[in-house]
């Protein structure tokens, strides 16, 4: 793999996450895979780091998914243990992953996309999972999260024939988080991660540390009655941040946030 073919930038406590393979619309590698598990590895790791943006550095496409000429009939296309392009099986990443979808987002890049934890597309962006169309099957978590997401009937439609999914119908399904003209999809992009990181961060990961661990309990009830029992609520509400709040709301002035 060229080095340049994934990209890894941070600014204060963002990282962003660049697929740069335009002449193959980011088809991903076996080398890119080992490269994307580093990188969310980094992030997971570094306490300074609150938000990941992941996105192309074309237009055209997003990601297409795995290079099947790199496939290996035998094996396959080995991932590393946090599954496809280190994120589909990343189950205990309590900080928000932002998917920045602008053209073609197919196969295993829409399984990328839904690993995340928002979609913001541009309207000229085209989803799908055509992988039946090839033989196979949408491995990495896009069957069981599309069907989670959207619900039964609306997830097997695409699924079972493989048709594309407008960025308007995935916005309209649940899909895409919020859709902006292309030559908007920035401004949108920036205005929702400032939203996010002017919030507590720890609150943030509480968050969606229970809303992930919510859609495991059998019912409301048991959610509310046990989500004090979660280590992320117990990490939130022991800590400054979970009063700090509280006292500049009183004090009527912005709240400084520490992270603990």
């Amino acid at each position: 793999m060229a080095a340049e073919d994934v990209l890894v930038e941070t600014c204060g406590s963002v990282i962003t996450i660049t697929l740069n393979r335009p002449a193959k619309l980011n088809a991903i590698t076996s080398e890119m895979h080992t490269a994307l598990h580093e990188a969310f590895e980094g992030f997971a790791a570094d306490p300074a780091l609150q938000l990941c943006i992941l996105r192309s550095a074309s237009d055209r496409a997003f990601c297409v998914g795995s290079d099947l000429a790199a496939f290996d009939p035998e094996r396959g296309m080995p991932y590393a243990d946090k599954g496809y392009a280190g994120l589909a099986e990343r189950y205990d990443l309590d900080k928000p992953v932002i998917a920045v979808v602008d053209g073609l987002c197919l196969g295993g890049g829409f399984e990328l996309a839904l690993a995340c934890d928002l979609i913001l597309a541009s309207t000229r962006a085209s989803f799908g999972l055509p992988e039946p169309r090839r033989g196979m099957i949408a491995l990495a978590g896009g069957i069981h999260r599309l069907v989670r997401q959207v619900g039964m009937k609306r997830a097997m439609l695409p699924l079972l024939t493989g048709e594309p999914i407008s960025a308007e119908d995935a916005f309209a399904m649940g899909v895409v988080s919020r859709m902006a003209a292309p030559d908007d999809l920035e401004a949108t992009v920036e205005a929702v991660c400032n939203q996010i990181l002017a919030n507590a961060p720890l609150a943030i990961r509480a968050t969606k540390a229970l809303a992930e661990w919510s859609l495991d309990q059998p019912g409301l009830a048991d959610a509310i009655t046990h989500q004090e029992e979660h280590p992320a609520f117990g990490r939130w509400m022991g800590s400054e941040d979970g009063w700090e709040g509280i006292r500049a709301f009183v004090e009527k002035r912005p709240p400084v946030w520490k992270g603990s």
